[in-house]
C-alpha cells in the first residue's frame, strides 16, 4: 500500500515539474515529419493597402509532384476575418497595391516568362501589363498611381524589345554553348553572367505606350545582382523621379561600393548622390520630399558592416548619420506620415524588433515591436497602420498588422492553423554561457517532442553559416530545428563568435579567425549543455551545418573526435581553392588578403591544413553539395571527401545537379531531409 502510494506521489511529482517547465505533452499531437513541413504554406511580401484597410501577401505551396512551389495572391483585411485567395495560376508574387486600392499589380510567369499583371478589385481576370520578350521583375507604383516601374535583364546596348529577342533567339540557335567571361564577376549564385543587365523601366499604368528604360545603355544592374533587392527602387513622392541602388565598380567581385542614383521618371541623364565607398542602399522617400532615408556600410568590401540610418537632404545635398550610437544593423527602412520619424528592422539577439528613432543625428532607436522575429515592414499612408511578417521556431510566418506605435499586434493571416494544431514542438530555451576569451556567447536548445527528462538524447549541433549570420527564432524550411528534434534529438545553435545582432565588435571578431574563437565559442558551448542540461548524451553528439557552418564541421573533423557523426553542406575545406568564388571581396576581407598576398591565412584557417594531424580523419561523415553552387564550389565538397575515403572514415557524397547552394526544390528537400536523420540515426541513435 504505501509503495502504491510513493509511486502515485512520484509520478504526481513528475507531472507537475513537467507543467511548471511547461513541457506538458498533449496527447492528441504528433511530432513534426517532414510531410508536416513541407506541406506548409509559405506567406512572404506582405503589403498595406495606402488607406490601411487590405494587406495583399503571396502564399508559396510546395507541390510534391511538380517538384515547385504554387505561388498565388491573397488578402486579408487589416481589420481581421477570413482571407481571400486572388490568384490560382500557381504562379504569381510580389504584389504592390495602386495609391487608389482598386488595382494590384503583381509578377506572374503563367504565361512563360515573368511579367507584370493587373487586377481590378471590382472584379474579372488579371490581365498582363507588360509583354517585354525579357520579362519584368520588381515592379513598384507611383504615387500618383499613373505608372509602374519595373526592372528587366537586357543587353545594355540594345534600344529595343526587338534587338533584345533577336539576340537571345540566335544565342538559343547556336550550338555551342560555352560560357565566356573577361571580367569578374561572370557568374554569381546560381546562374552565368551572359552579358545581360539589370535595368529600369517604366510603363503607364493604362498601358498606353510600350515600357522606357530609364537607365539605357547601363553596364551595371539595378538593383545590385550580388546584394540587392525590391528596396532598391523608390519613387518620390510627387512620381516625377526614381531612386535606385546600383554598384558601377567594373570589377563588381570584389566591390562593396554601391551608390544611391536618382533619374526622372520622364526621362534623362541619373545623377549619383551618395559616393562613400561602402555599400549604400533601400532608400526612402519622406512623404514631404524633403529627405531620402537610407542604410549604409561605411567599411569598403565588408559585406557585414554594420547598417547605419543615414538621411539624404534633397535640396543641400547633405548626408548625415543617424545612429552611429546604435549597435545594431538597421534594415528595411520606412517613414512616418508626418516625415519625423524612421522606422526599421534590426538583428537583436536571435530576434528581429521593429524599432522608430526621431530623425536626426543622435536621436536613440526605440523598440516598438520587440522580443520577436519581425520582418517585410510596411506602413499605410496615413501612418496608422503597420504591416508586418513574425514567424518563431514554432510558427511559420504569418501576416500581422499594428498600430504605429507598435500596439494593438494581432495576427491576420492563419495559413498553417491546421497543421499547426496537430504538432507538438517545443520552444526555444535561451541561455548564455563564457565563449573565448571571456566573452558571453549565447544558444538556443530546442527539446524532442514527448519529453521525459528522467532519459538521455542525442545531442545535434547546428552550426549556422554566413559567418556573419545569426541563428534566429524564426522559421527555416532547409535546417529546420523542430523536424531534427521530432527524431529524437535535443537540437543546439550556437550564436558563436561572428554572428550578427550582437554589436559590431562580436561580428568583426572571425575576422582572419575563421576557425579560432568561434570554434572555441562552439566547443565551450557544447561543454556548457552538458554540464547544465543532465538529458543530454554527451557520449552521442553529432554536429551539422551549412557554408560557414560546413567549415566549421569539416574544421570539427580535424581538431576532435568528440563527435559520433558529422553532416558537412556545402562546405568550405579548402580556403585557396575556395578563391574560386564569385563575391571576392568576402575572402579578401575575411582572409585579409588574397591567395598570394596574404598566404598564411589562407593555409592556417582551411580545414585541409589539418587533415593529417590526427594520423587520420574519425568521423563519420555525410558530405552534401549542389553542383550550381557558385557561392561555395561542389569541388570543395568532393576535395573533403575524397580526403575522408582515403582515409578510410566512413563517409557518403550527395551531391545534387540541379541544386545551388541551398536545397530548394520539393523531392530533393525529401531525399536531403532523410539522407541526413538517416545518417545521424545511423551512428548517433
Amino acid at each position: 500500500m504505501n509503495r502504491v502510494i510513493l509511486r502515485c506521489s512520484f509520478v504526481f511529482a513528475l507531472l507537475v515539474a513537467a507543467n511548471i517547465s511547461g513541457f506538458a505533452q498533449d496527447s492528441s499531437k504528433h511530432p513534426i515529419t517532414f510531410t508536416d513541413m513541407i506541406g506548409m504554406h509559405r506567406v512572404t511580401e506582405p503589403e498595406i493597402s495606402r488607406d490601411g484597410k487590405w494587406i495583399a501577401y503571396t502564399v508559396t505551396t510546395p507541390d510534391m509532384d511538380a517538384n515547385r512551389g504554387a505561388s498565388n495572391i491573397w488578402i486579408v483585411s487589416t481589420a481581421g476575418g477570413a482571407e481571400m485567395q486572388l490568384t490560382r495560376s500557381g504562379h504569381d508574387s510580389s504584389p504592390v497595391w495602386s495609391p487608389d486600392g482598386k488595382t494590384l499589380a503583381f509578377l506572374s510567369s503563367r504565361s512563360g516568362n515573368s511579367q507584370v499583371y493587373l487586377l481590378s478589385m471590382e472584379g474579372g481576370e488579371a490581365h498582363p501589363l507588360t509583354k517585354l520578350s525579357t520579362g519584368a521583375d520588381i515592379v513598384k507604383w507611383s504615387p500618383d498611381g499613373k505608372a509602374l516601374a519595373f526592372t528587366s535583364s537586357v543587353y545594355p546596348d540594345c534600344k529595343d524589345d526587338d534587338c533584345n529577342s533577336k539576340r537571345d533567339a540566335e544565342k538559343e540557335k547556336n550550338k555551342v554553348k560555352a560560357h565566356v567571361a573577361e571580367r569578374l564577376l561572370y557568374r554569381h549564385w546560381t546562374h552565368w553572367n551572359e552579358g545581360k543587365r539589370g535595368h529600369l523601366f517604366v510603363i503607364p499604368a493604362d498601358g498606353s505606350a510600350a515600357p522606357r528604360d530609364l537607365t539605357l545603355g547601363a553596364d551595371y544592374d539595378i538593383p545590385p545582382d550580388e546584394r540587392g533587392g525590391p528596396g532598391d527602387i523608390n519613387f518620390s513622392p510627387d512620381s516625377k523621379e526614381l531612386c535606385y541602388t546600383a554598384v558601377t565598380d567594373r570589377m563588381e567581385a570584389i566591390s562593396t561600393n554601391a551608390d544611391l542614383f536618382i533619374v526622372p521618371v520622364a526621362g534623362g541623364e541619373a545623377k549619383r548622390i551618395t559616393t562613400q565607398q561602402g555599400f549604400d542602399g533601400s532608400p526612402v522617400y519622406s512623404p514631404d520630399g524633403k529627405f531620402i532615408a537610407y542604410h549604409a556600410q561605411l567599411t569598403p568590401g565588408y559585406e557585414a558592416d554594420r547598417w547605419r540610418v543615414m538621411l539624404y537632404d534633397r535640396q543641400s545635398g547633405k548626408r548625415e548619420n543617424l545612429t552611429e550610437g546604435f549597435d545594431r544593423s538597421a534594415e528595411e527602412l520606412a517613414s512616418s506620415a508626418d516625415s519625423k520619424t524612421i522606422f526599421f528592422t534590426a538583428e537583436n539577439e536571435t530576434q528581429k524588433p521593429v524599432y522608430a528613432m526621431v530623425a536626426r543625428a543622435g536621436a536613440e532607436p526605440k523598440k516598438i515591436i520587440a522580443d520577436t522575429f519581425n520582418t517585410a515592414i510596411s506602413f499605410s499612408a496615413d501612418g496608422k497602420t503597420l504591416a508586418f511578417e513574425r514567424t518563431s521556431l514554432t510558427m511559420p510566418a504569418e501576416v500581422f498588422a499594428s498600430a504605429s506605435d507598435g500596439s494593438n499586434v494581432r495576427q491576420l493571416s492563419h495559413q498553417n492553423d491546421s497543421i499547426l494544431a496537430a504538432l507538438e514542438m517545443n520552444p526555444p530555451e535561451t541561455f548564455w554561457f563564457e565563449g573565448a576569451e571571456g566573452t558571453k556567447v549565447q544558444a538556443m536548445l530546442i527539446r524532442p517532442p514527448k519529453f521525459d527528462a528522467t532519459k538521455k538524447y542525442p545531442l545535434l549541433v547546428v552550426l549556422h553559416g554566413g559567418p556573419q549570420t545569426m541563428s534566429s527564432n524564426a522559421w527555416s524550411y532547409r535546417w529546420n530545428p523542430q523536424v531534427f528534434s521530432a527524431a529524437g534529438y535535443v537540437t543546439l545553435m550556437i550564436n558563436r563568435r561572428g554572428s550578427t545582432g550582437y554589436g559590431q565588435k562580436f561580428t568583426d571578431e572571425i575576422t582572419n579567425d575563421w576557425g579560432g574563437k568561434a570554434y572555441v565559442d562552439m566547443m565551450n558551448g557544447v561543454d556548457y549543455t552538458l554540464k547544465k542540461y543532465s538529458f543530454v548524451d554527451g557520449t552521442r553528439m553529432a554536429a551539422a551545418g551549412g557554408s560557414y557552418g560546413g567549415y566549421m564541421a569539416d574544421w570539427i573533423a580535424t581538431h576532435n573526435g568528440r563527435f559520433k557523426a558529422i553532416i558537412s553542406h556545402a562546405s568550405v575545406y579548402d580556403k585557396v581553392s575556395m578563391y574560386a568564388t564569385e563575391e571576392l571581396w568576402f575572402e579578401e576581407h575575411d582572409m585579409q588578403g588574397t591567395p598570394w598576398t596574404n598566404p598564411e591565412s589562407y593555409r592556417k584557417w582551411a580545414p585541409v591544413t589539418f587533415a593529417g594531424e590526427l594520423g587520420k580523419y574519425k568521423t563519420p561523415t555525410l558530405v552534401i553539395a549542389g553542383e550550381r553552387d557558385y557561392r561555395v564550389p561542389y569541388t570543395q565538397s568532393l576535395e573533403f571527401f575524397s580526403a575522408l575515403q582515403r582515409q578510410g572514415v566512413p563517409s557518403k557524397l550527395v551531391v545534387f545537379p540541379d541544386e545551388g547552394h541551398w536545397v530548394l526544390k520539393p523531392q530533393n528537400s525529401q531525399f536531403w531531409y532523410k539522407t541526413f536523420l538517416d545518417w545521424l540515426a545511423l551512428y548517433v541513435k
